[in-house]
C-alpha cells in the first residue's frame, strides 16, 4: 500500500507498534520517503494526537494479530487490537476530522467455516468461527454503525486470502515456498504437508491494496468483498512452485496426517461482482504468476543469504 500511495505522489506515514522491530523491507529505497512513527492503538488520546498533527486525509489501517490455532490462547487481545482499537480510529476521526476517509482490512474469515452459500458477497450472512474472526466482524460492524450514524466515510474491504513474497514464514504459502526452495537448494530433502486438497481463494497483495484505494477514490463509501473469484488447492500450489525450480512436488511431498485438515463442506471463495461493477476492480495477476513471483523472490534471498 505505502509503494502505491507513494506511486501516486502521496505523502505516507506509516505507524508502527514498536519501531525497534521495523521491518526489512522498510529500509529499501522504495519506502525511504515513508516516515514511520511508534503508536499505541491502545490509546485513544495518542490516535487523536497522531491524527492533529499529520492531517490525514486517507488512513488505511491493517493493523491486527493475524489467525492462526494461537488465537484462541488470547482472545482479549486478539479482540483489543482487532476489534476495540478500529472504535478506537473512528471515533479519533469523527472528533479530530470527520473528512478524514477511513478503509479497514477485513477479512473472509468474518464468514466462519460454514456460510450459508458460496460464493460468498457482501449480503452473504457473516457467522465467524474464531476469535480472529468474530474481531474482525465487531471492526466491521462499528464501521457501518459510523458511517451510518455519524456520516464518516467508512469502508472495510473484506479481503479473502492474499499473498506476496512478503508474507510471513508461518503461513502455508510461504511454508511450502521456502522449502521448496531450501530442496532445491540442497538443504532439505523433503516436506511434511496435510491436506493437499484443500482449497482457497488466493490473490496478489499488490492488486488488493489497489482496491482499497479505489475504495477511497469513490463519491459515497461502502464495503466490498475483494477476491478473484476462483480457487485453487494446496496440491496445485505445491505443484506450480516445484515445477518453477524444476523439481517434481511428488517426489518431496511427504503427507503427515498429524497435520491433516479437512477440506471445508462449503467453498470458501470470494464473489467480487460489486468491486469489478462499482470500482472498475479486477485482480491483474494470476495464481500462477502470483506462486512464480514469490518462488523467484525467496530464490534470490536465499541466494543473497549464501
Amino acid at each position: 500500500m505505502a509503494e502505491l500511495l507513494l506511486a501516486k505522489g502521496y505523502r505516507v506515514i506509516g505507524l508502527a507498534k514498536d519501531m525497534r522491530k521495523k521491518p526489512d523491507f522498510f529500509l529499501s529505497s522504495k519506502m525511504k520517503d515513508v516516515k514511520l512513527i511508534e503508536w499505541d492503538m491502545k490509546s485513544q488520546s495518542k490516535i487523536e494526537n497522531i491524527l492533529s498533527r499529520y492531517k490525514p486525509i486517507e488512513i488505511y489501517n491493517y493493523a491486527a494479530y493475524s489467525s492462526g490455532e494461537w488465537m484462541f490462547k488470547s482472545p482479549v487481545s486478539i479482540a483489543e487490537i482487532n476489534g476495540l482499537a478500529v472504535t478506537r480510529i473512528l471515533e479519533a476521526i469523527n472528533k479530530v476530522d470527520s473528512q478524514i476517509r477511513f478503509c479497514q482490512a477485513s477479512s473472509s474469515e468474518m464468514f466462519g467455516a460454514f456460510p450459508s452459500e458460496s460464493p460468498q458477497s457482501e449480503k452473504t450472512p457473516f457467522c465467524p468461527r474464531s476469535p480472529y474472526g468474530a474481531s474482525k466482524l465487531y471492526a466491521h460492524s462499528m464501521i457501518g454503525i459510523y458511517r451510518r450514524h455519524y456520516g464518516l466515510f467508512a469502508c472495510s474491504a473484506i479481503l479473502f486470502n492474499h499473498e506476496s513474497p512478503r508474507r510471513g514464514p508461518g503461513f502455508v504459502t510461504r511454508k511450502i515456498i521456502r522449502e521448496a526452495v531450501k530442496i532445491k537448494l540442497g538443504l532439505a530433502d523433503q516436506l511434511r504437508m496435510g491436506n493437499l486438497d484443500t482449497r482457497r481463494d488466493w490473490g496478489f497483495a499488490g492488486d488488493y491494496v489497489r482496491a482499497m484505494w479505489l475504495m477511497l477514490q469513490q463519491p459515497k463509501a461502502d464495503d466490498y468483498v475483494v477476491a478473484t473469484g476462483k480457487t485453487n488447492s494446496v496440491r496445485r500450489l505445491c505443484e506450480i512452485a516445484f515445477n518453477r525450480l524444476r523439481l517434481d512436488y511428488r517426489n518431496y511431498i511427504r503427507q503427515d496426517i498429524s497435520l491433516w485438515r479437512p477440506s471445508e463442506p462449503v467453498e470458501l471463495v470470494g464473489n467480487a461482482i460489486k468491486a469489478r461493477k462499482k470500482l472498475g476492480w479486477f485482480p491483474k495477476t494470476d495464481f500462477r504468476q502470483l506462486v512464480n513471483m514469490m518462488v523467484d523472490t525467496e530464490l534470490k534471498n536465499f541466494r543473497k543469504k549464501r
